[in-house]
């Protein structure tokens, strides 16, 4: 039998992110094949809690377990929210061992996937005299945010766009009305805003309301929004090749300059800190029983 795969997203108030989610799962298994076993849940904000899945892989007997958290960028969830929880449900199911993969980004298939959504924003017109702005989540964490620019740059190699522009929509700056404004000043007339996001959710949301505001009250710029990655077989694929890379125990996750690790200026504090898993509502677990996790 094939180890089991446990994805381990955050979780979201928006029911068509849940529901993309769930569906996504389905596209994993059929991908995986017969006999493949795909549980997922969630650290925060909407059911299935993590716990609920795992007691599901402890209950069919499986006693090692690749625990992918399905985040595009290694900030807090990905270094410190996850493996905290993971370590809580390992000392509830202490039969259980569990792998952990790596985050998805950045990888050539997130790549391809944001041109094809901002050539379909395109509708035609030509990558020449476009500026891509490409909107990130945002962090406390400025390793994750320098993983957004160097995605942002990239995308912009080799691909014929004027630029691209790294922003955020919570966190951090800039934020999307100031690199809208900035790309504006320089001259841009067609803009791209491609939200650096897999599935519907509050924040996506706020990009797609933030653009159509600044569109509005500047109509001498052509402004769109694209699509969000979203399921598809091509992110389906990454997944399974992050499930396969911790398998093997090929995993290559980039530690040098995460804030628990290097005393980066600003959060020398963090260095050595303890992580805490995130409350979910469905888990019986109390806050002031929350294990902690060191993360070094």
């Amino acid at each position: 039998m094939s180890l089991p795969l446990l994805v381990i997203g955050h979780g979201t108030r928006c029911e068509a992110g849940v529901t993309e989610f769930d569906r996504f799962l389905g596209r994993l298994r059929d991908q995986l094949g017969p006999g493949a076993e795909v549980a997922g849940g969630f650290i925060e904000l909407a059911p299935p809690p993590l716990t609920e899945a795992v007691g599901t892989l402890a209950g069919a007997g499986h006693r090692r377990v690749v625990a992918l958290p399905l985040v595009l960028v290694s900030a807090g969830h990905g270094k410190g929210d996850i493996p905290a929880a993971i370590a809580r449900e390992q000392r509830r199911h202490p039969e259980i061992s569990f792998s952990y993969g790596r985050p998805l980004g950045p990888h050539p298939t997130l790549l391809s996937l944001i041109e094809a959504r901002i050539d379909a924003a395109l509708d035609g017109d030509s990558r020449e005299g476009t500026t891509v702005v490409l909107v990130g989540r945002g962090s406390t964490d400025p390793d994750a945010n320098a993983e957004l620019v160097k995605t942002a740059r990239l995308l912009w190699e080799g691909r014929g766009y004027d630029s691209v522009e790294p922003c955020f929509i919570s966190l951090a700056s800039p934020s999307v009305p100031e690199v809208l404004y900035r790309t504006r000043l320089l001259g841009a007339r067609r803009v791209v805003v491609a939200p650096y996001f897999l599935f519907p959710g509050v924040l996506p949301t706020r990009v797609d309301i933030q653009t159509v505001e600044y569109a509005v009250d500047h109509p001498d710029m052509d402004v769109r929004v694209a699509d969000l990655l979203g399921d598809c077989a091509e992110l389906a694929s990454l997944v399974i090749e992050r499930y396969r890379e911790a398998i093997t125990g090929d995993i290559r996750m980039n530690c040098d300059t995460c804030l628990y690790r290097a005393p980066l200026p600003g959060h020398e504090s963090r260095v050595g800190a303890p992580q805490i898993p995130h409350h979910h509502p469905d888990d019986p677990v109390a806050h002031n029983h929350h294990h902690r996790l060191r993360t070094i």
